[in-house]
């Protein structure tokens, strides 16, 4: 069962596990550990503030299967880099260790975060406020000033997405914070030089030409035809999309490239589909409850559930089951 959260409920629970297990401080004073809620899994994120104004936050961890539906917000410059682990923000983002994440600042649209359980996160977060990132990386003959005025658009401007690959040296340079030798003063500087590495591989990978996808070759459309017909038969505990894509024999990026093409959305967004649909057919012709069938599709939220049903049909899961017309 996925665990549905709103971001301030998912807030909530990180506040209430910083009272009942409180946050270590490391020995040199630089970094805050925080573990990580039980509700939500085991691990911990290491928060570090590098300098005014730039945070690094190393994660690990193991979450059991969550969702979080963060709102409309307004966002600062952040870099991402995993090396192991998925988050899956449907259209808006895939995160894993190939694809790395860079996002502007300004205001970033809602969107619903899949953490599939049982996978292991590692990797580096960081935060920076939007005006350093002109003053570290831009001037007006910089190769990079266009990407970086893509990147700050102005604080009442919509957010910029990208999905940088995860290059062998960003990986070596995640590595090395993660696994920094110094401590103090000398801890700082070197992770602040290994940040602004990080950040400088993901900028210059932003400025590669982008190639559209190939058509899918027919085995392809067959293993991805197949991998939707496991994802409806198991609607109540769905297979993860790493292990799905092992099961049909095609990569990640396969088989989220090959969703994308047949059905005209991400795996996930194909899931929440089909179980609403699947959900519509048994408040209609079967005498089961709302909440039974919230169960049967794999939801945990019930609140969730009618709002996601609303949304979708423009009916209530109740009003369904009393024979209203929905829109298809």
């Amino acid at each position: 069962m996925v665990l549905e959260l709103s971001r301030n409920a998912y807030d909530v629970l990180w506040t209430e596990a910083e009272q009942q297990f409180k946050p270590i401080t490391s020995v040199d004073g630089l970094e805050t550990i925080y573990k990580v809620p039980p509700q939500l899994g085991k691990g911990y994120n290491r928060c570090i503030a590098l300098q005014p104004g730039v945070e690094l936050c190393i994660v690990d961890r193991t979450y059991q299967d969550v969702a979080i539906y963060i709102p409309e917000n307004q966002h600062p410059v952040q870099f991402m880099v995993y090396l192991s682990g998925v988050a899956d923000s449907g259209d808006f983002l895939y995160q894993d260790a190939n694809w790395g994440y860079v996002g502007g600042s300004g205001i970033q649209s809602p969107v619903r975060t899949f953490l599939p359980g049982g996978q292991h996160q590692l990797g580096v977060n960081v935060h920076m406020q939007p005006h350093l990132l002109a003053q570290f990386f831009g001037t007006s003959d910089s190769e990079l000033q266009s990407t970086i005025e893509t990147l700050v658009p102005g604080n009442d401007r919509p957010q910029q997405v990208f999905s940088p690959t995860t290059t062998g040296d960003m990986r070596t340079v995640v590595q090395q914070i993660i696994n920094c030798p110094f401590s103090g003063v000398t801890k700082r500087l070197y992770l602040q030089g290994k940040v602004f590495e990080l950040m400088a591989l993901q900028l210059s990978g932003l400025t590669a030409p982008i190639h559209q996808n190939r058509a899918l070759k027919p085995e392809t459309v067959a293993r991805v035809q197949q991998a939707a017909a496991i994802l409806r038969s198991h609607l109540e505990s769905p297979t993860d999309q790493t292990t799905l894509a092992r099961q049909v024999g095609v990569s990640d990026r396969t088989l989220r490239r090959g969703f994308k093409q047949l059905f005209g959305t991400t795996v996930l967004g194909y899931l929440i589909e089909q179980r609403l649909l699947h959900a519509e057919r048994l408040l209609r012709d079967t005498s089961l409850s709302v909440t039974e069938v919230v169960h049967c599709c794999g939801y945990s939220n019930q609140g969730h559930f009618a709002a996601t049903f609303k949304r979708r049909f423009g009916i209530t899961p109740k009003q369904c089951t009393m024979g209203c017309k929905g829109v298809n």
